[in-house]
């Protein structure tokens, strides 16, 4: 199973955006978006790989955002958000 979290775009450069979630930093491909537009404080779900595929409202990201915050505060585990579990 995949787990895709809404990432912010920071920066936006000729086919490729630079995205946050949970404090990483990830430059990816917009490809898969074609002629959508992408700008900074869009929100974006990125599959393995690093290509973007969609766009996501900023409210439903912000939802999802903490959904998985509180997910992994409830976990009391001290590894970071996208390492393996053991």
């Amino acid at each position: 199973m995949c787990l895709a979290a809404p990432s912010r775009v920071i920066e936006v450069g000729d086919g490729v955006a630079v995205t946050e979630c949970f404090g990483q930093r990830r430059q990816v491909s917009l490809l898969l978006l074609g002629d959508e537009e992408v700008a900074v404080g869009d929100y974006l779900l990125i599959q393995a790989g690093g290509f973007a595929f969609e766009r996501v409202h900023p409210a439903q990201a912000q939802e999802a955002l903490a959904l998985m915050e509180e997910l992994m505060s409830q976990q009391g585990s001290a590894r970071s958000w996208g390492e393996a579990s053991e």
